[in-house]
């Protein structure tokens, strides 16, 4: 919850665990290490707060933030490995 605040500028509460995907990425930057990495993925409800009202120091780690229909969250996904939490979520 503190990250989706952090990072949005909401408040939200959770639904539902939607599930989890595991993955290994290398470092584009120093060493190059290869990096194990767990991604979860929530349905949150909105309580509070206006989307886009983050720090300046966390603009650096979000591109962007935005509302749309949950319907068309899985065509603007990036990785493929995410679509089967989003969709449940449907």
């Amino acid at each position: 919850m503190r990250e989706v605040r952090e990072e949005t500028g909401v408040t939200a509460e959770m639904v539902a665990k939607l599930g989890h995907i595991k993955y290994v990425y290398q470092r584009s930057w120093g060493d190059r290490q290869r990096v194990f990495k767990i991604v979860s993925f929530y349905l949150l409800r909105y309580r509070k707060g206006k989307l886009g009202a983050i720090s300046e120091d966390m603009r650096v780690e979000v591109e962007s933030a935005r509302w749309l229909p949950l319907d068309e969250a899985p065509k603007l996904l990036a990785y493929g490995g995410e679509t089967p939490p989003v969709q449940s979520a449907i």
